[in-house]
């Protein structure tokens, strides 16, 4: 009987102890690439659970999601203001008004997506003030070289875009791999993704169309 007793113990200690690591790593990967795998897992379980799952791993997010979208959407904003000026501009090569048009057709569904994110969440959509410096928005154009851009004309404004964008992208590329690595909502994360991907290909374009000029 005391044997037994012992081996009860033993067993239910043991499972206590299996819960606790399962609980502890659910939440401490959330910045890691295994919540996708996770989801597809949870997925299988049964028809009726599946909804619900979807829905509250769509309501997940963390600080590292709220950051990046709080501060790519001015980033955005600015990409697509650049773009306008391009597009409104007469003597720019086909290349790069084609290249501005591409920017603003991406970068504007984009900032919309984000916006709603922060909307769902309860979060601002704006960044926050006392931001840290240490979390600057990487890339961006001060007032003196949206002006540049803003007087520049033919050729010249063409080079000055293109040299101004692919600072702009690696900055954004720079933010969006930071989400890739600390965020935790699933849809933000893979928007991160999206951006490197895509972004990186334009700055090489740009490059590109620079060389030609």
């Amino acid at each position: 009987m005391t044997k037994t007793l012992t081996i009860s113990a033993a067993a239910i200690a043991a499972a206590i102890a299996l819960a606790g690591c399962s609980a502890g790593s659910g939440t401490g990967s959330s910045g890691t690439g295994s919540m996708p795998g996770m989801n597809h897992g949870s997925s299988g379980m049964s028809s009726t659970s599946a909804p619900a799952t979807s829905a509250a791993a769509a309501a997940e997010f963390n600080d590292a999601d709220t950051m990046f979208a709080q501060m790519m959407i001015p980033h955005h904003t600015q990409a697509v203001a650049m773009s306008d000026m391009m597009l409104k501009k007469e003597g720019i090569p086909a290349s790069v008004t084609d290249l501005a048009a591409k920017v603003k057709a991406a970068q504007g569904p984009e900032i919309e997506k984000m916006t709603g994110w922060l909307q769902s969440w309860g979060q601002p959509t704006e960044t926050p003030t006392d931001m840290p410096s240490a979390h600057s928005m990487e890339g961006m154009m001060g007032e003196e070289d949206m002006a540049k851009l803003e007087a520049a004309q033919g050729t010249e404004a063409a080079k000055l875009f293109l040299t101004q964008m692919i600072a702009h992208h690696e900055g954004a590329v720079m933010m969006a791999k930071t989400e890739t690595t600390d965020g935790k909502n699933a849809d933000a994360v893979q928007l991160s993704k999206d951006i490197v991907s895509s972004q990186e290909t334009e700055i090489q374009e740009m490059k590109d169309l620079l060389a030609t000029l």
